[in-house]
């Protein structure tokens, strides 16, 4: 006989997103456009970098928050966008995964709630339940993927901890307007709760005067923690770096599930994530601006509605007209148009579909072409 696993864990799915690309690996010849990653290689100077400290012999245990060197790199990265962190409050982290793990379960008592507006990356609500918390989720759809103070207000409640924001948006590529950031200000000023901000998309966004929320709303520092990544700006997803900002007392409190956890990154790798910090990402963005414009002008010939992103390489399409769920659409997507998109399902929003964009130009090209064969099927049956 043995005794129950962890409740939590049991009754928690595996990754859609994983999901659905596996099943398209199965498939011969399909396409992916499932996954957030970068067709592009890390740099060669990062990888250089890298390279060269193991060489010297770069492979003992660093400092657990990061060496100094890195954090110092960190705080003046973040100074430039307005983010007034010193080294002694950041933690860099096994990607912005361990950086929200190491947030929520230092935020977070048993029974406490978190909102999150949806649609959203679904590790939110798998951390969460992982630290026995309450999901909250707010719906954006029926405003353009904005929020409002009507819609924080009617998900708050008293055992409501923390909101996860994350601006750019991951599916839709939502920048969050004034509004919406101006209502979540005025909650946490009312209510106390922290704002988890999930800022891996904050390098690639395609509108003017982004400001992020930390940098915005300074008066609010306390109850602010920054999560951000090297992996979607330099093209390091393989690498699993990221890095975490917070007020000195919070910070104190994340830094023990850090080294709890994970001790520390790896060694060798921090003096080329401190190269990374000066790379100019920008041929990279424009290349992304160009693929997001190509995408909505298909989509639109298609006839498949959709906000234009304003950041990230991704954009939500509504498939809601063809009056099946975003599983059953993506799946006869694999198996009858070669194709493979992640349904809104996981992401909380039911009848859209994820695509990702950052794949190579002729992928994407091939991919919006077998789309578009698929949907002209569907209008036929």
């Amino acid at each position: 006989m043995r005794l129950a696993m962890n409740s939590a864990l049991t009754g928690m799915q595996f990754s859609g997103i994983r999901r659905f690309t596996a099943l398209a690996k199965q498939t011969p010849g399909c396409i992916l456009l499932t996954l957030g990653e970068p067709e592009f290689d890390t740099p060669a100077p990062i990888r250089q970098a890298a390279v060269q400290a193991l060489e010297a012999g770069d492979t003992h245990y660093p400092p657990n928050n990061g060496k100094e060197a890195l954090l110092k790199a960190l705080s003046a990265f973040g100074a430039k966008q307005r983010l007034s962190y010193s080294p002694q409050e950041i933690i860099v982290t096994c990607g912005a995964t361990e950086a929200l793990l190491c947030a929520l379960t230092a935020v977070l008592e048993p029974g406490d709630e978190v909102m999150v507006p949806t649609p959203a990356f679904g590790l939110y609500q798998s951390i969460t339940q992982l630290c026995r918390g309450v999901y909250r989720p707010v719906d954006t759809r029926a405003a353009g993927f904005q929020l409002s103070a009507d819609a924080l207000q009617n998900a708050w409640t008293p055992r409501t901890k923390a909101l996860v924001l994350t601006s750019p948006n991951n599916p839709t590529g939502c920048v969050y307007n004034s509004q919406s950031l101006e209502a979540v200000a005025a909650l946490v000023r009312r209510t106390g709760i922290y704002v988890i901000c999930d800022d891996v998309y904050s390098q690639l966004v395609y509108s003017p005067n982004f400001v992020r929320f930390a940098a915005r709303y300074r008066d609010l520092r306390e109850n602010i923690i920054v999560v951000d990544s090297f992996s979607k700006p330099y093209a390091m997803t393989g690498w699993r770096l990221g890095w975490l900002m917070a007020d000195g007392p919070v910070k104190q409190q994340m830094e023990k599930v850090h080294q709890y956890s994970v001790v520390s990154v790896t060694s060798f790798t921090q003096t080329a994530c401190a190269l990374a910090l000066e790379s100019d990402i920008s041929p990279m963005r424009e290349t992304y601006r160009t693929r997001r414009d190509m995408v909505c002008r298909r989509l639109a010939a298609m006839g498949l509605p959709a906000e234009k992103p304003e950041g990230a390489f991704y954009i939500f399409p509504s498939i809601q007209k063809f009056g099946m769920s975003s599983e059953e659409f993506c799946t006869r997507l694999i198996r009858e148009g070669g194709l493979a998109l992640v349904p809104g399902s996981c992401f909380g929003a039911e009848g859209y579909v994820r695509l990702s964009f950052c794949c190579g130009d002729d992928t994407l090209a091939q991919g919006l072409d077998r789309l578009e064969a698929f949907v002209r099927r569907l209008e036929q049956e």
